[in-house]
Parts: structure tokens; C-alpha cells; sequence
């Protein structure tokens, strides 16, 4: 069964917390300076008084300095984080999070059985004793920020704006929180404020290190859209209350976590990320590593249109255009995998032979500016969205997915670049029309991908590379110009087949069929349902699927090409 709430152990003599008193008891007692660093999202005075008064209830004194007070005014942090006029993106920024303050405050040293506690962004940036990092998942900021409720990093409290918290807030607090992960002493996961979970520091790095070298999964949650469908709510329970769940964030490194704990009520999420920064050869592998870095490069997500409406017509940056102008280093290309689909349900793919760009852009800017409604199909391929095919989609390529279909998205990391041609007119969810940047789509636009091209190189015919008794490994989908391949592997019942990171990660997820159970060379054994996604760190080396339930099992599977990989296709560009 899908698990809404995957956990894995802490190492051997980790310490956990749970609840304000637990927490409060792990400071020191005599006089010591803690900073408390994290996110703006944190609740910041709630923080600070439930620590003060666990403190005080003891006998304790605190000093509190909010750091938040001392950031450079608000016109100077724009001024210094934002140098464009694009109304839909920035350049990712690159400033440190000094870089926000002007002069930093000096701590006052602490008397007997005195604490200073120093809390907010950039806590551990002034002089300190003890450092904790206090957390809310990305998720929380984007929730804070769509409600009008949020605020972004350093400045007031006005509702937010999630264009500066995408390519600002984030990559700088990302930066920031990562050069922390090595010796920070406390991890305080505060998604509950009146009972959250702290995590010492030895105890969160020595888990850390051991996922990094065993099968993880994230921990797995749906956004709404206006396209949104709600197979996610009917099959895996997930948000029964919400208006759809359009989004499947199974792992998308920048913002899902790793659930560490025994059990619900004694859990922290941390950040995958930190698998990436603090472990990258045993995760990535090395040859991934000296081309990423740090950066875990491949996304699995789910686009969820059954019961709801076609996707927007977009396409995402080519590589110059996303260096040049956005600051990622590498590209959007991506793959839509029909986990459910039919004869009868589309996808978008390609130019059409006939295609006619001058037509095409006039009718996309009367339709952005006069909400005249245009058929994409008169420029755009499209295709039946049979279950278990595969569509590629390189950067620069107009696509789609149509109305009831469950895409599970294989992609390049980068996610928060989708270029729009056109959306049929429709409002977002406060009845306003969408942004559409059509002129950044129209800059990436590949016009040479056409025709018959789309369908020999873009919609591919499997190909097995290798079988035994009951199985077979097949390559489903592979361009030269694409960093990642996907393969399938097919399993009959009860069948079993080897195999081996040979160095670098895989990513799985169980397309077809109740699921398998994945054995390790190390002894590990666990098992990965219907629609899971688990990631298999380059360190895990061989290991086995073997097909559970009454029925045949598909297992879809990325992974990063390398030198040693045979050539694939190019396509007609």
C-alpha cells in the first residue's frame, strides 16, 4: 500500500525530543550564547517564548536578540537581490545572506546562568556557543505566500511574493543552510508549534550518512492547480478536503524531506537536500558528482489530470537561455511516462510539420491580451496518451499533457521554469487570468522539431537490453541530448532481476502491478508499492526486485548517462 508517511530509523544513539519541555531540557544551563538560525517561515516569536519560558519555568534567564530587526531596509535588500524588471522570473540569486544585513548586532556576553538566544534568518552568522537550526519545509513558505499570509526574506510581513521566494529567498537560504549542515548542533523541525521534534547534531549527520548509502523515499505530498485532477485523492488518500491534487511532489530535491523518526508522533523532516551536500559521491556517485556537484539532478513527480483540465501549452529553457539568463546550470528537459492513460486522452508534443510560427505567436498574444481562444493542435502534434508510453521532451520543445491522464513526470531537476504558450483563457484560483510568459517561450521555441521528426525521436519504441527467466530490462527512452535515460523493467510474477548502480543512483517507481520487494547486497530488505518512488543511492551497488502480488509488475527507472553508455538518438533539430 502507498505510504503517505515513509520514515526511516535514526543511527544507533541519536537523540530525539519531542515537545517544548524535551526541547528546552537539550540547552545549556549555565551561561552560554545559542543561535537558533532557519527559514523566515518559522514562527519566530512563538519560538522564542515557549523557550523562554520552558527556561524561566526552571530558574533560567534569556536574553533574546531578534535578528530579524537588524536586516538592511527593505529597499536596499531589493536593491541588493533583484536587478530585473521580468514580472515572472528572477535570476537565481547568488548573494550570501549577509549580504541582506548592514551592520551585525554584537551579542551581549552572558552572565551566570544566563542563556542569549539569538534567533531568526542568519542567527548563526553573530558569535555563538551552541547553534540549532529551527525548520519548516519549503512547502509551508509556498502555502504562506499563496494565501497572502507569508512575507519573504528580509522583508515586512506584506504577503509575499513567490517570484522572490523561488529565485531569491530560496537558493540564498539553501546556501546558507547548507554550509551550516556540517556542525550544527540541534535540528528543531517545528511543522507542529505546540509539539516539535529536535534532532542533535552528531545524530542527524550519522543518519544522514547511513541513507545516503541505503534506498530512501522521500516523503511524498500533491499542490493544487486550476488544472488539477483528483486521482491522487481517490487512490492514495491524499488531501480528501483540497480542490484537486494536480502536482505529485515525489521527489523533487530542492523541497521534499526525509522522514526520521520511530513513529508519527516523534518524527523531523530534514531536507534531502543535505544527502547531496553532505554525502554526494555515496548518493550521486562520482562521475554524477564532477558534472552536478551537489546538485541531485533528477526529479520524479506526478501531473495529475484525471477528472480535471488539459495543461498549459509550454515549453521550458533551452541550456544557454537557462545559464544566461535564469542562473541554473543545466536545463529543464523532461519525459512524461503515461502511468494512466488511454486511446482516447492526448498529449501535446512537437510542432506540427505545417507549423506556422508568425501565425502561431499572434494568435498566442490575442489570446493573452484579448482573450481570444486559439486551438493549439492547429500548430501543435498530438498524440494518443496510452498507459505505459513514453514521451521525451527536450528543452525548447512545446507540450502537453490533456485531460485524464496520471503523467509520472522523469525529468531534469529544475522545475519552476514552465514557459506558456497558452492556457485556454483559464482564471487561477483567485479568478485572475494566468501568467503567461510567452515571450520567454517564444525565445526557447524549437522550431526545427517537426513532423515526423517529433514522432521517431520523441515517442519511442521500447527496447530490451538484456532478459532472463520472467523479466527484461528495456530502454524506453534516450537522446544524446538529454543527460538521463529511462528504462522499464518488465517482472512476471513472483519473477526476480538483478542489478547494480554500477556507480551512480537510480530512481524507481513501480508503474504497474501491487509492487516488489527490493533486497540489497548489504542484506537490506524493503519493500516499494504501486506508485512509491524510491531512490537507490550510488553506494548500495548490486541489489534485487523481485515482483510481489497476483499479478505482472512494471518498474519505471532513471538514471544520469555516462561515458561508458552506447549512443542514442538524436532527434530531427
Amino acid at each position: 500500500m502507498y505510504r503517505l508517511d515513509p520514515r526511516h530509523a535514526p543511527a544507533p544513539g541519536t537523540v530525539l525530543a519531542t515537545g517544548w519541555p524535551a526541547v528546552a531540557a537539550r540547552l545549556p544551563r549555565g551561561s552560554a550564547t545559542v543561535a537558533v538560525d532557519g527559514p523566515p517561515t518559522v514562527d519566530w516569536d512563538g519560538l522564542a517564548a515557549r523557550l523562554t519560558g520552558e527556561l524561566g519555568a526552571h530558574g533560567g534567564t534569556v536574553v533574546p536578540l531578534d535578528l530579524r530587526a537588524h536586516h538592511a531596509p527593505p529597499a536596499e535588500v531589493r536593491r541588493r537581490t533583484d536587478d530585473t524588471d521580468d514580472p515572472y522570473y528572477c535570476r537565481l540569486a547568488e548573494n550570501t545572506l549577509r549580504e541582506l544585513f548592514d551592520d551585525l548586532p554584537r551579542p551581549p556576553r552572558p552572565r551566570a546562568r544566563e542563556l542569549v538566544l539569538v534567533y531568526g534568518p542568519g542567527a548563526a552568522l553573530l558569535e555563538h556557543d551552541v547553534l540549532w537550526y529551527a525548520d519548516l519545509p519549503k512547502r509551508y513558505a509556498e502555502a504562506a505566500v499563496a494565501a497572502g499570509t507569508g512575507h519573504n526574506l528580509g522583508l515586512p510581513c506584506d504577503g509575499g511574493d513567490l517570484r522572490r521566494l523561488f529565485y531569491i529567498d530560496w537558493p540564498v537560504l539553501d546556501r546558507h543552510r547548507d554550509t551550516l549542515a556540517p556542525g550544527v548542533d540541534g535540528w528543531l523541525d517545528v511543522q507542529d508549534p505546540d509539539r516539535p521534534t529536535w534532532i542533535d547534531g552528531d545524530g542527524l549527520r550519522a543518519t544522514l550518512a547511513a541513507l545516503a548509502r541505503r534506498p530512501v523515499r522521500t516523503r511524498p505530498y500533491f499542490n493544487s492547480t486550476p488544472w488539477g485532477g483528483h486521482w491522487a485523492q481517490r487512490q492514495l488518500g491524499f488531501g480528501p478536503g483540497a480542490r484537486n491534487t494536480a502536482l505529485g511532489y515525489e521527489l523533487i530535491a530542492p523541497e521534499v524531506g526525509v522522514l526520521i523518526g520511530p513513529h508519527a508522533s516523534q518524527q523531523a523532516e530534514i531536507p534531502f537536500q543535505l544527502l547531496c551536500v553532505l554525502h554526494p559521491d555515496a548518493l550521486l556517485g562520482p562521475q554524477v558528482r564532477a558534472r552536478f556537484g551537489t546538485s541531485f539532478p533528477i526529479r520524479f513527480d506526478y501531473l495529475d489530470t484525471v477528472g480535471g483540465g488539459d495543461l498549459s501549452v509550454h515549453c521550458h529553457p533551452k541550456e544557454p537561455y537557462m545559464r544566461e539568463r535564469f542562473g541554473w546550470p543545466y536545463t529543464q528537459h523532461e519525459t512524461y511516462y503515461m502511468t494512466l492513460g488511454s486511446p482516447d486522452t492526448r498529449v501535446f508534443l512537437g510542432l506540427r510539420e505545417d507549423a506556422d510560427i508568425d501565425l502561431f505567436r499572434k494568435e498566442i498574444e490575442e489570446a493573452a491580451h484579448d482573450g481570444v481562444p486559439m486551438d493549439p493542435a492547429d500548430h501543435v502534434l498530438t498524440f494518443p496518451a496510452e498507459q505505459g508510453g513514453l514521451f521525451m521532451i527536450p528543452a525548447g520543445t512545446p507540450h502537453a499533457s490533456g485531460a485524464g491522464n496520471l503523467v509520472l513526470e522523469i525529468s531534469a531537476t529544475p522545475y519552476l521554469y514552465s514557459l506558456r504558450f497558452y492556457d485556454w483563457l483559464r482564471p487561477d484560483a483567485d479568478g485572475r487570468p494566468r501568467q503567461l510568459p510567452y515571450e520567454h517561450g517564444l525565445a526557447n521555441l524549437e522550431t526545427g522539431r517537426r513532423g515526423d521528426a517529433v514522432a521517431r525521436d520523441l515517442v519511442q519504441e521500447p527496447r530490451t537490453l538484456r532478459h532472463g527467466a520472467g523479466w527484461r530490462e528495456e530502454l524506453i527512452g534516450a537522446l544524446d541530448e538529454m543527460f538521463y535515460e529511462v528504462r522499464r523493467h518488465v517482472l512476471d510474477v513472483d519473477a526476480e532481476i538483478p542489478d547494480d548502480t554500477a556507480g551512480r543512483f537510480h530512481v524507481l517507481n513501480v508503474v504497474e502491478g501491487e509492487g516488489v520487494l527490493l533486497r540489497t547486497a548489504a542484506g537490506e530488505r524493503l519493500t516499494l508499492a504501486y506508485a512509491e518512488t524510491l531512490t537507490v543511492p550510488a553506494a548500495v551497488g548490486a541489489y534485487r526486485l523481485t515482483a510481489i502480488g497476483d499479478a505482472p509488475v512494471k518498474v519505471v527507472k532513471a538514471l544520469v548517462r555516462t561515458q561508458t553508455d552506447a549512443p542514442r538518438p538524436r532527434t530531427g533539430a
